[in-house]
């Protein structure tokens, strides 16, 4: 994925900038670790995809003559690993001041299997880990005088898409989250946001669940037919990290084509 072919606005507020991103090793979160770095900020971020992540970090930093990207190993279902590592970016790169939580699972499941053992694991990869990385980064954001936290939802359960009850509820909490935290942390120059992306066509779901009929629903379905990509969902998280949306907070910012 090329970036700079399509994304072509520059945030001077975001150079030099320690941006932490969750789930960055793939889809949508690789681009947003390539797309803040092409800014010059210093970009850290965590997944439980090692191979793929330091391959990540191997290419972007290659062809990088601003940023530089890090890859902290990290599975966010253990909320102890996940603060410690918030504290360590601080210390290696600078305090955080953009936090980007990606990190998700919209594994399909049946409503009818469903233990309370399966349910407490949705909700403790798509949600939890959004409400516990911003408790830890706000100490640090404060600390700048302000920050940017953008909590990833999904437009599933708009759409009342079905298949998946523990991911649409813990994506429909985000949003709930997200003007909870903005007014709880607004004296203290912290802006909150929810980033919805719509059906983005990540290597993930062109190769579990995207098929030709699909391609074809989503094009009905959206206003715009084109292909949605992740550069398309970056381009946002750039303008809400910046300083150009900086009356922008508690709110809702769907990319989705127009879907209808």
């Amino acid at each position: 994925m090329v970036l700079q072919e399509t994304l072509t606005n520059q945030y001077p507020s975001l150079k030099d900038r320690t941006v932490f991103i969750t789930g960055g090793g793939s889809g949508i979160g690789a681009a947003f670790v390539e797309a803040f770095v092409d800014q010059g900020s210093r970009v850290a971020f965590v997944d439980i995809l090692e191979d793929e992540s330091r391959a990540l970090v191997e290419r972007v930093n290659a062809k990088s003559s601003a940023g530089e990207a890090h890859f902290y190993p990290c599975n966010l279902i253990n909320i102890d690993d996940l603060k410690a590592v918030v504290e360590q970016v601080g210390h290696d790169l600078g305090p955080i001041s953009v936090l980007i939580n990606n990190a998700a699972s919209d594994t399909r499941h049946d409503f009818r299997d469903v233990t309370p053992e399966y349910w407490d694991e949705r909700i403790n990869i798509n949600l939890r880990p959004q409400f516990f990385a911003a408790q830890a980064v706000y100490p640090q954001m404060k600390a700048l005088g302000g920050g940017s936290i953008i909590n990833l939802g999904s437009m599933s359960w708009h759409e009342s898409q079905g298949n998946m009850p523990g991911y649409t509820s813990a994506k429909s909490a985000v949003l709930g989250l997200t003007r909870g935290l903005a007014r709880d942390m607004g004296a203290d120059k912290i802006r909150v946001n929810t980033l919805t992306p719509g059906w983005v066509m990540t290597e993930r779901q062109l190769s579990l669940w995207v098929t030709e009929e699909t391609k074809q629903d989503i094009a009905k379905n959206q206003c715009l037919s084109a292909p949605l990509e992740p550069h398309s969902i970056a381009a946002m998280a750039l303008f809400l990290a910046s300083d150009d949306s900086g009356m922008c907070t508690a709110q809702d910012f769907i990319v989705d084509a127009g879907w209808v």
